[in-house]
């Protein structure tokens, strides 16, 4: 569970905004993004593989850019 600790003379708006980075860097928002409606085990599947192939394209041209130098 995350919390924050408000500290005496800390604003409310600052302590907020310290717990919604705390809640983004741990990950918590988008994994309530990712579950607001159900996802098929064929789109998982599917969103997997085109993020894998976007990682290799993406590597291959890495190399292919560091071979021209």
């Amino acid at each position: 569970m995350i919390g924050v600790v408000v500290k005496s003379n800390e604003p409310f708006e600052r302590a907020l905004k310290r717990f919604t980075k705390s809640c983004e860097k741990n990950g918590i928002i988008s994994d309530v993004k990712k579950r607001q409606r159900f996802e098929k085990p064929s789109e998982i599947k599917k969103r997997l593989e085109t993020a894998t192939r976007r990682k290799r394209l993406k590597e291959i041209a890495d190399l292919n850019r560091k071979r021209l130098y």
